[in-house]
């Protein structure tokens, strides 16, 4: 009975990740420009896409509520931090609500990149996120390069690699 009570609520977590209550907000698709971003980061810092162009982003929205947020993100942390120093910045962007700041910032204490709160986003153009966890990866021109989801194509390391790599290797190239 119990694992039957916890395997439900598990699936019943796992669906509110993927169908995240509220309407987006703005459709953002792979090859579209990435609309407006800009909010204050946990540490009082601004993040701001628009400020960012001649470099690799990763935008991830998620929620410490979530599961499968929480399974990929030791994945972002890691490709973060092995490619920031290359031109990558990387923002996480939680969904969770205002009075959950501090679960937030302390899920955070274990990753090496910036987070945000969705509600302290000044400007939003991406809206509210139609899944989470949801991520997209900006070119240094401000497109939108890829764009990932568990049910269509999960953020792992390689995949990561694969979607920023080549960005990072032709900023490398044309800034010679």
């Amino acid at each position: 009975m119990r694992w039957t009570v916890s395997f439900a609520s598990a699936m019943l977590g796992f669906g509110a990740c993927i169908l995240v209550s509220g309407i987006a907000l703005g459709e953002t698709d792979v090859g579209n420009t990435a609309p407006p971003l800009v909010a204050v980061e946990l540490n009082g810092a601004t993040f701001d896409l628009g400020a960012l162009r001649g470099r690799v982003v990763v935008v991830n929205f998620w929620a410490t509520w979530c599961l499968p947020c929480r399974e990929e993100m030791p994945a972002l942390d890691a490709f973060y931090r092995q490619h920031r120093h290359q031109g990558l910045d990387m923002i996480g962007i939680s969904a969770d609500r205002p009075r959950d700041r501090d679960d937030v910032s302390k899920v955070m204490q274990a990753f090496s990149y910036p987070a945000a709160m969705l509600r302290d986003a000044k400007v939003n153009g991406f809206g509210a996120p139609e899944a989470l966890p949801i991520t997209y990866v900006i070119d240094q021109s401000g497109i939108v390069r890829a764009k990932f989801r568990p049910d269509q194509l999960a953020v792992t390391e390689k995949a990561l690699a694969d979607s920023v790599l080549p960005l990072l290797s032709h900023q490398t190239t044309s800034q010679r």
